[in-house]
């Protein structure tokens, strides 16, 4: 039976050792899609034809006019695949005095805002892109 040098064994449990250690982040394959702080959305409001954009981070309730939007994920292509944004979106109407009427509950693509759309009769909204992680601890801005 042959043995393996000591500085070979050594060298394969150092090896093993260090594939332990990287973090499962670190294995996802590269085309896979980044999860995002939140969305850039847009909302029209049809009656005065105002276009106003706008950040939604994650588990927070935004308003537009009438409506309360929350964004449950957000997620973004890497720069190596076709531009993507993609964001799962919770919109109710929200009127004084009234029970919220909840209007839309799912995926929204950037890429093709009427596949999934809102349909109301005073207010659009669509996704225009993820937002970006501060990789800074000196930005500020937000």
């Amino acid at each position: 039976m042959n043995r393996l040098p000591a500085s070979t064994t050594a060298a394969f449990f150092c090896l093993l050792a260090v594939l332990a250690a990287v973090p499962a982040a670190a294995q996802q394959p590269s085309g896979a899609p980044t999860p995002s702080p939140g969305a850039i959305l847009q909302g029209l409001d049809k009656v005065t034809a105002r276009i106003s954009t706008f950040p939604a981070p994650v588990d927070q309730e935004v308003r537009f006019g009438t409506l309360s939007i929350r964004v449950r994920a957000c997620y973004k292509t890497p720069p190596t695949e076709p531009p993507e944004s993609t964001a799962f979106l919770e919109i109710s109407d929200i009127r004084p005095g009234a029970d919220p009427v909840p209007l839309f509950s799912g995926w929204m693509f950037a890429s093709s805002p009427a596949l999934s759309a809102l349909e109301h009769p005073v207010y659009d909204v669509w996704v225009v892109d993820c937002m970006k992680a501060s990789n800074s601890s000196s930005d500020s801005s937000g």
